[in-house]
């Protein structure tokens, strides 16, 4: 196990700080690159900071007795036990952490299995770190309403339940200067594909730029109609390769490809149903 940033030690591991409004993060992962990944992520986004990192259930387990974090972002595939497992030994050793699933487990009963441990999201790798950025921020905000909150009668039970719930998916808007017709020219030529597309072979079947079609791709990304996956070369950067979402596997010349990088389950939003309104950001 290894420990936050703070103040080192005879044996070289540090003590972890805790500001007083800090959320402090456990990361669980076997793998010490993702972890780092991982970390790195997280300390992006404040008020979250990591105290430690374990690579297998029993020191997951550890961690959390000593460095006792707020939140436990949680992987599945530990060496020694499975992840879920971890979750009612900390209940009966008596710890109250939060629990983040961060893991490729796909099944849908582990998927149950987490609702059933009380997780408070689960997040399917790979991701961005936008990805994990919003669900960070997202429990953040709940996590202060619940402490704050001052039980008087059933309606602040509802308040409270019904701000923890997912909110319902509403119509995105398109991003200034973008355009329903582009949008819906890469839509359409997301889903005739076989298999997955990178930015360039968008634009190269619909005539638009590089620059514009990844923009368009990750849009649809973004609001849940299209999955990613990454495609590693000898050198430099994955490319990363989209799918639209719903769209069946195996089919064409992406087949081998498509099941080797299946893509994070998403919500469809069809941009015949997207409105265009001004945004801050620029084009």
């Amino acid at each position: 196990m290894t420990r936050g940033t703070g103040t080192t030690d005879r044996s070289g591991t540090t003590d972890a700080p805790r500001a007083g409004d800090a959320i402090g993060v456990l990361v669980v992962d076997d793998d010490f690159m993702v972890a780092r990944v991982h970390r790195a992520f997280v300390e992006r986004v404040a008020p979250f900071r990591v105290l430690g990192v374990a690579g297998t259930g029993e020191q997951a387990l550890s961690a959390v007795g000593e460095l006792r974090p707020d939140l436990v972002l949680l992987d599945l595939y530990l060496p020694d036990v499975f992840g879920l497992d971890v979750i009612p030994r900390l209940r009966a050793a008596g710890h109250d952490c939060d629990v983040m699933v961060i893991s490729a487990a796909r099944e849908a009963e582990a998927v149950r299995g987490a609702v059933r441990h009380g997780v408070v999201d689960y997040l399917l790798k790979p991701f961005e770190f936008e990805d994990l950025r919003v669900r960070l921020e997202r429990y953040a905000v709940q996590r202060g309403r619940l402490l704050g909150t001052v039980v008087r009668s059933q309606a602040d039970v509802d308040r409270v339940l019904a701000k923890a719930a997912v909110p319902a998916a509403s119509v995105p808007a398109l991003p200034k200067g973008m355009s329903v017709e582009t949008a819906e020219l890469v839509e359409r030529t997301l889903r005739d594909a076989d298999g997955t597309l990178s930015a360039s072979e968008c634009a190269a079947l619909t005539g638009v730029s590089r620059v514009s079609a990844r923009r368009y791709l990750e849009y649809f990304h973004t609001v849940g109609s299209a999955d990613v996956s990454l495609r590693y070369g000898v050198a430099g950067r994955p490319e990363r390769r989209y799918r639209f979402r719903g769209q069946r596997t195996g089919a064409g010349r992406g087949g081998a490809e498509d099941r080797a990088h299946a893509g994070e389950g998403l919500l469809t939003a069809p941009v015949a149903a997207v409105r265009r309104v001004p945004s801050p950001r620029t084009p």
